[in-house]
């Protein structure tokens, strides 16, 4: 859902960077119901949080599982930890690894940007949402 949002072109003619585009289409697809001030908090995820480091794409993608799972706060909700960690672990044995760099490295072109990096998080993400299922009446 998330990934075949963006494999549509959302977040080009936006400009949005990988975590924005992941904060921006989960929050379209799944109406998470996060206004522009709180989406805008993706953006010092991006780059690796500009030391490229850990993917800006999977960290927004732990934004969007605390914000789907979490009802009030982290330590009252162990699941979101398990799921935040395979994320990562399926993400890095699907890409070669977690961290910007190296990603950028293998996957980033001049054509597509980090297109490719993003998609694949937002395809893993996808599978823990659809699997684990999304909580209503909050």
């Amino acid at each position: 859902m998330i990934k075949n949002y963006i494999e549509q072109g959302f977040g080009l003619k936006e400009d949005l960077s990988c975590s924005e585009t992941i904060l921006y289409a989960a929050n379209t697809v799944h109406k998470l119901g996060l206004d522009k001030n709180s989406l805008k908090m993706a953006a010092g995820l991006s780059g690796g949080f500009y030391t490229q480091n850990i993917c800006g794409a999977l960290s927004a993608g732990a934004m969007v599982l605390s914000r789907i799972y979490i009802r009030d706060r982290a330590h009252e909700s162990p699941v979101n930890g398990e799921l935040v960690r395979e994320l990562i672990e399926e993400y890095r044995q699907l890409m070669g690894s977690e961290l910007c760099l190296p990603l950028k490295e293998a996957h980033r072109t001049e054509e597509e940007k980090c297109r490719p990096v993003i998609i694949a998080a937002a395809g893993v993400l996808d599978r823990i949402i659809n699997r684990e299922g999304i909580p209503r009446g909050e």
